[in-house]
């Protein structure tokens, strides 16, 4: 089996979280890849595009790989630590491994899953970081939502 490449991996997710920042949106994107690298479905947080709370970056790309009869050896690849809504789903239909562009932001439940054997893989990328700081900076109003805070 070849190596797989997370970073390049990382890069589907970052264009999402990109096309979602530029449609007002919070900029968290996601992937659902195969053992083998082979892409299955993509997503981004459109929680405010679509005055809908359940559609974070995971959610969206794991609905958009269709159904799977297994996901034990699938990948989800997203730009930001999941929140507990999504580390949920990961965690629902055992996903075996979770790539994270950047944990510093936002550490949602990334020790729940490790300790429920998930195998994740912080890339600490930069512009991850970026992408969430500036976001946060202009709309702490929506980044507090996102993530079931009642105040900023």
């Amino acid at each position: 089996m070849n190596q797989l490449n997370y970073s390049t991996m990382l890069q589907v997710a970052l264009e999402e979280a990109r096309l979602g920042l530029s449609e007002g949106g919070v900029p968290v994107g996601a992937a659902l890849f195969t053992a083998q690298g082979e892409l299955l479905g993509r997503g981004r947080n459109r929680r405010v595009q679509q005055s809908d709370p359940s559609v974070h970056g995971e959610t969206d790309a794991f609905r958009a790989a269709g159904r799977q009869r297994s996901y034990r050896d699938k990948i989800m690849v997203t730009t930001l630590a999941p929140c507990w809504y999504c580390s949920g789903l990961i965690r629902q239909f055992r996903i075996g491994t979770l790539i994270v562009g950047e944990s510093r932001t936002f550490s949602g439940g990334l020790d729940w899953l490790r300790e429920n054997g998930v195998q994740v893989i912080d890339l600490d990328n930069a512009e991850c970081r970026s992408l969430m700081d500036r976001f946060i900076a202009a709309n702490p109003e929506i980044w507090n939502e996102d993530i079931g805070e009642d105040e900023p």
